[in-house]
Order: C-alpha cells, then structure tokens, then sequence
C-alpha cells in the first residue's frame, strides 16, 4: 500500500472489504452467525480457497470471530465482531444503490451500452 492510500481512511475501507465477496460475507453474517457450507451457498460460485481466505483475512482484521465447536463432526461458525457490525450502514448504503439505481444486473446494463 502506498502513503496516500496509508493516509485515506476510505482507501484503507476499500483495501479491507472493496472485493465483492468479502463485502457479501458481511452481508450474510449480519443477520447473525452462520457456518462455512452456509455462507459457499450463499455466495455461489466462490471456492472453497477464496472463501477460505477471504475469512481469514477479515478474522486477522477483526472483522469476524471463527469458533470451532468441539463436536462430531466439528461445527465452525463466523459471527460478526462490533467492529464488523459497524460495516452494516455501508452495507444498507449499497442495498439501497442499487435498488434505487441499478434496478437490472450490472451485466445487462454493461451489455445494453
């Protein structure tokens, strides 16, 4: 990251959540804790490893909590953190965007250009 970005607190929120599958685990473990076969549902199409990873990089930001459940078979699920919960207005923001603005998926729009 270069200084301008060290010193831009919204370019510092876009490194951290700015990719849309990380932006979309927020979005579902809002409403609550939810296990990893839950959220790969949800965010159809993401792989195990990005999934994965993109869990592990908002844990080290205290974004969410992983806590594994000593069961059989083992149970992990991911809650928000208060900081995480904190994400929720941007998210509300962007609900609202593209339900006021983007009414059609973004392809259609791009393909109708």
């Amino acid at each position: 990251m270069n200084h301008v970005h060290q010193s831009c607190p919204i370019a510092r929120t876009a490194e951290l959540v700015g990719d849309t599958y990380t932006i979309l685990i927020v979005r579902d473990l809002i409403g609550g804790s939810k296990r990893f076969g839950q959220l790969q549902e949800s965010l159809q199409g993401v792989s195990p490893k990005t999934l994965s990873q993109r869990l592990k990089t908002l844990e080290a930001a205290d974004i969410l909590t992983r806590e594994a459940f000593a069961e059989i078979p083992p149970r992990v699920e991911y809650t928000l953190t208060e900081k995480g919960q904190a994400l929720h207005a941007i998210i509300e923001a962007m609900r609202e965007f593209g339900e006021t603005y983007l009414p059609e998926p973004i392809g259609d729009v791009l393909r109708a250009s």
